[in-house]
């Protein structure tokens, strides 16, 4: 087995070393890494519904797609991240207890009463501070969970502020829960870093056998490859969501616009536009503009500068329009 710290704290270059790990490493492989604030969601979900976009924007955050399903989770410094990329086929791993438990033996050896709590989450006192996610590509098996240690949980729950009636989709949804971190339960103060030692040591002692290993530059490079390839582009992070309905009702000046969007593999396939606002245009031509667009931001903006936005509702912004299509 090898044991990698990331050298890097960017979401889309971590989740992108663990699939070039699963495809290019013959090695049972334990990694740990931290991202910079970013939200990372789940495979099978819609992404659009499991963030607070316009406080994604403000705070240009990273927002990424996973291999793993399970619901969405914000990343920063105070959080730890691991995975246990491993040779074994899907029959044998079916249980989270196995990969979590160096986690549990540590923190219960700090003194704190954690537990894997339902199938896959950990807990103290009955809050979360670890979720954990698995599949099984590639011909291997992957393990990751997060653990929040000393984030700032105001800016978990700002991220992942949503409106849930927003969107009508069959997607996985997350379930929100209590949260709370470690350091908050430790009997004495104690360091990340100095946590991250006490994991690495738990681990490499169930693993006799496991040695550290450093990214090549063959290996960096390739990574930033899929990064710039998958990890980093709109067609994976959003263009995946499954197929969605989106409804917003807005009030503004020039009265109220209802607004509904089909969108399927990311494109507006249909939209309805209806309310009491005043118009010099007929709206029909402002929904023909936006159908087959990408359900992307930037493109959408773009269109509706182009088609001249006020001349059908009169006096609204375009981010009041934005904010109530995404």
């Amino acid at each position: 087995m090898l044991s990698i710290i990331s050298p890097s704290r960017n979401a889309p270059f971590n989740i992108a070393a663990e699939e070039y790990i699963l495809r290019n490493f013959k090695q049972d492989v334990f990694m740990l890494y931290i991202n910079n604030p970013s939200i990372i969601v789940g495979k099978h979900q819609n992404t659009l519904a499991e963030i607070n976009q316009d406080w994604v924007i403000l705070n240009q955050i990273p927002v990424v797609r996973r291999l793993t399903g399970g619901g969405s989770v914000f990343h920063d410094p105070g959080n730890l991240n691991f995975s246990f990329l491993m040779n074994e086929g899907e029959e044998i791993t079916r249980s989270f207890e196995r990969y979590t438990r160096p986690v549990l033996d540590v923190l219960n050896e700090l003194g704190v009463d954690a537990i894997l709590q339902g199938r896959n989450d950990l807990t103290i006192k009955g809050s979360k501070f670890s979720g954990n996610a698995k599949t099984y590509v590639f011909g291997k098996t992957l393990q990751h969970g997060t653990i929040l240690f000393s984030s700032k949980i105001g800016d978990l729950s700002a991220a992942l502020k949503v409106r849930p009636f927003k969107f009508s989709d069959k997607a996985v949804k997350s379930v929100r829960a209590r949260v709370t971190n470690v350091s908050e339960h430790l009997p004495k103060p104690l360091s990340l870093e100095d946590f991250i030692e006490l994991i690495r040591g738990k681990v490499h002692s169930l693993y006799p056998e496991i040695s550290d290993y450093k990214f090549s530059e063959a290996d960096t490079a390739a990574i930033h490859e899929l990064v710039k390839t998958k990890y980093d582009t709109w067609e994976w992070n959003f263009g995946k969501s499954p197929r969605y309905n989106l409804s917003h009702e807005l009030r503004c000046k020039a009265g109220v616009i209802e607004l509904y969007l089909q969108v399927e593999k990311g494109i507006i396939v249909e939209i309805s536009i209806f309310g009491d606002y005043f118009s010099s245009r007929e709206t029909a031509d402002l929904e023909r503009a936006l159908t087959g667009l990408a359900h992307k931001r930037d493109a959408v903006a773009e269109a509706l500068q182009r088609m001249d936005y006020r001349s059908f509702f009169g006096d609204v912004e375009l981010d009041e329009l934005l904010s109530a299509m995404f």
